[in-house]
């Protein structure tokens, strides 16, 4: 019987991949000797410890903040054992001083710093400056444009965030990462097909998956477009706060589309994942054979023994 829908996801990290599965969590790591090691991750998902957490139309939330959550960790292991193959003598001097001043404290002082100022930069960037640039440009143009308000600050959003992953595609690193992606997606697909987890069984399949990371920012992207023809507000500070207070609705609704797409590929609903399947030629790169060990060691680890890990 073909798993057209599993619990089984991941996530690309740095040098490594992430495979969650229905009991366990396991994040395996490729060092540059290309040897592959796992490490089970320990944080029990909100969804689990609460069922009633895992409703439909209010699991959408909780199942990204237990994704935060599990990716904040891997990517605290990721930048753990990235520092371990660069070696001491390798540092630099700030680097040293950092370690020798905050030790093992130092990856989560660093990664809490930057995602409070990236909270604050997508706020600034995805919902307070569509709103100023249109109320200039309605200010600047003769007649009423109101009307055209959500698309443009929509487009406006999605602009930037393709813009934004486009530069970073570029740097060597995030190349790799999204190699990884690549791996991650290629690996639950040969899986959710039946064939053997092996290097050539995985490299055949293909890169794109439905319930990806990349198609849910799509989805909410175009979701937002569409919730934003409802906010009366004009001012741009209540403007911005309404729309951050219609972000759960947003995701759960997103979050429960992108399920259905999943398990009705040749539904309707295609048209709605479609844009976030064209994303991923940008997200999700060919990996290479030593990428695709690491994904396999890794979902091997969490695929459970008596298959409750189907979805009928």
């Amino acid at each position: 019987m073909s798993k057209k829908i599993t619990s089984i996801g991941g996530q690309a990290l740095m040098e490594g991949i992430m495979m969650v599965g229905p009991h366990r969590t396991v994040a395996a790591f490729c060092s540059e000797k290309g040897e592959i090691s796992t490490e089970e991750i320990d944080c029990p998902r909100l969804t689990q410890k609460y069922p009633i957490l895992g409703k439909p139309f209010i699991r959408g939330i909780f199942a990204l903040i237990d994704s935060f959550r599990l990716g904040y960790k891997a990517l605290s292991l990721s930048a753990d054992k990235i520092t371990e193959d660069v070696g001491e003598e390798e540092l630099s001097g700030l680097d040293k001083w950092l370690d020798e001043h905050l030790g093992e404290k130092m990856t989560g002082i660093i990664m809490g710093v930057a995602s409070v100022l990236g909270v604050g930069l997508a706020i600034l960037l995805f919902f307070l400056l569509p709103t100023v640039l249109f109320n200039l440009l309605q200010g600047a143009v003769q007649g009423d444009i109101s009307g055209w308000r959500s698309l443009f600050e929509g487009g406006l959003r999605i602009a930037i965030f393709v813009g934004y992953i486009l530069l970073v595609s570029l740097l060597p690193d995030i190349k790799r990462t999204f190699q990884y992606h690549g791996a991650e997606h290629k690996t639950i697909f040969c899986y959710e097909n039946d064939l053997p987890l092996t290097v050539e069984n995985v490299r055949k399949q293909g890169r794109f998956h439905p319930r990806c990371g990349t198609s849910f920012l799509i989805l909410m992207l175009l979701l937002g477009v569409v919730v934003g023809f409802f906010i009366p507000f004009s001012n741009p500070i209540l403007r911005t706060l309404t729309k951050l207070l219609c972000i759960p609705v947003i995701m759960n609704i997103g979050y429960e589309i992108q399920r259905f797409s999943a398990r009705h590929p040749d539904s309707f609903i295609r048209f709605f994942i479609a844009p976030g399947l064209w994303m991923q030629r940008i997200t999700v790169k060919e990996p290479d054979d030593k990428m695709i060990e690491a994904a396999i060691a890794a979902m091997n680890a969490v695929i459970p023994e008596n298959g409750e890990d189907l979805i009928v």
